[in-house]
C-alpha cells in the first residue's frame, strides 16, 4: 500500500502544475487592471504605472508564470497584491473557518443521511420511505441561498432563537488559538463562548448540509437494498437475527463503499463551494477570501486559494481511496 500511496502523489503533481496553469491564464483574462483597482479610479497614470512595476505586472506572462511556480516550489505561495501581506500568513484564518463550516456540515448530512437512507430501505415502500425521499429530492433541488435567507427569516429574525451572520459575538469575540473557534473555546476552557459559536454555526452548517445529505441519503438506500437482498441477508434472517445486527452490522458494511465515494466527493465540494453559504451569512471563509480578491484582481490570493482547495481536494479523494481497503479487506492495492 505504500508503494500505491507514493505513487498516487506523485501523480498529483502533473494535475496541481496543470491546475495552476489554467488558472494563472484564466484570471490573467478577467478585464481591468490589479493597479487601477488598488489604487481606485482617481489614480493618475503616472502611479498606476509605477504600482504596475512595483507588482511585476509589466513582465510578460510566461516570465510571470515562472516567477510564481519558482516561488511556490520553494513554499512561497506569495503576497497579497491588495494587503502586502504575505498569502501564507494571512490565509489560514480563513481556511480554517471553512474546514470548521464544512465539517460541521458534513457531520449533519453524513449522520441524518445515512440514517435516512438505511431505514427507507428496511421499511421500503412505506410512509417513511416515500418522505425521506421526497424530502431528499427537494433537499436536491433547493438553492443553498434561498433556503439560508429562509433560516435567517424564521430562526433569527422571528423566533430570535440563533444570530444571522457571523462566526463569534461582536462583544465577546474569540481568542483565537488554531482559528478552529470550537476548539479554541474548549483550549480557553470558556464555555459561555462555546456555546455563542455553536450557535453562529447551527444556520450556515444546515444550510450547506441540505444538497450532499439529501445526496448521501439517496445512495444509501439505493446501495442498501441491492445488498438486503443478497442471500447472506435472508440467510441472517432466517436464523433468527435481530433486523436491527442484519441491517447495522451486515447489510451497512457491505453497502457503505459507495457512500463512502459519495461522501469524500462531497465534503471537497463543500471546502471549495461554501461561496453562497459564507456570503450569506457573512462567514469568513475560504470561499469568500478568493471572492474578494477576485474583485481587486488579486491574483496571488486567486492562484493560492484555488492550488489550496484543489490540494485538499485531491488529497481527500486518496484517502478515500485508502479507506475502502480499511472498509473491504478484499481490496488490495499494489
Amino acid at each position: 500500500m505504500f508503494a500505491y500511496i507514493i505513487r498516487r502523489l506523485l501523480l498529483l503533481i502533473p494535475v496541481l502544475l496543470g491546475m495552476t496553469l489554467i488558472v494563472f491564464f484564466i484570471i490573467r483574462a478577467i478585464p481591468g487592471n490589479p493597479a487601477q483597482v488598488i489604487l481606485g479610479q482617481l489614480a493618475t497614470a503616472e502611479a498606476i504605472e509605477a504600482l504596475t512595476i512595483d507588482l511585476g505586472l509589466d513582465k510578460p506572462w510566461h516570465i510571470q508564470y515562472f516567477n510564481y511556480l519558482r516561488d511556490l516550489l520553494a513554499g512561497d505561495l506569495g503576497e497579497s497584491l491588495r494587503t502586502r501581506v504575505p498569502i501564507t500568513e494571512e490565509v489560514w484564518p480563513y481556511l480554517a473557518a471553512t474546514i470548521e463550516l464544512s465539517l460541521a456540515a458534513m457531520i449533519i448530512a453524513v449522520v441524518i443521511g445515512i440514517n435516512a437512507g438505511i431505514v427507507s430501505a428496511w421499511f421500503q415502500n412505506s410512509w417513511f420511505d416515500y418522505g425521506a425521499m421526497v424530502i431528499a429530492l427537494i433537499g436536491v433541488s433547493m438553492p443553498i441561498f434561498w433556503l439560508g435567507l429562509m433560516e435567517q427569516w424564521i430562526f433569527a429574525l422571528n423566533l430570535g432563537w440563533l444570530p444571522t451572520s457571523g462566526r463569534e459575538s461582536v462583544i465577546n469575540p474569540v481568542d483565537p488559538i488554531t482559528h478552529l473557534f470550537v476548539i479554541d473555546t474548549i483550549m480557553h476552557g470558556d464555555m459561555e463562548n462555546l456555546i455563542t459559536v455553536l450557535k453562529h454555526l447551527v444556520l450556515p452548517s444546515v444550510a450547506l448540509a441540505t444538497i450532499p445529505m439529501a445526496i448521501i441519503a439517496r445512495i444509501t438506500r439505493s446501495s442498501m437494498l441491492e445488498v438486503m437482498r443478497s442471500d447472506y441477508i435472508r440467510t441472517a434472517r432466517a436464523k433468527g437475527m435481530r433486523m436491527f445486527w442484519v441491517v447495522y452490522k451486515h447489510s451497512l458494511k457491505n453497502a457503505i463503499i459507495p457512500v463512502i465515494t459519495v461522501i469524500g466527493l462531497q465534503i471537497g465540494l463543500l471546502l471549495g463551494g461554501a461561496i453562497l453559504t459564507e456570503t450569506i451569512f457573512s462567514w469568513p471563509g475560504i470561499g469568500r477570501y478568493i471572492y474578494e480578491a477576485i474583485g481587486f484582481r488579486d491574483y496571488p490570493v486567486i492562484q493560492s486559494g484555488i492550488l489550496i482547495v484543489a490540494t485538499i481536494f485531491v488529497l481527500i479523494n486518496l484517502i478515500v481511496d485508502l479507506t475502502y481497503a480499511v472498509v473491504d479487506p478484499r481490496i488490495k492495492y499494489s
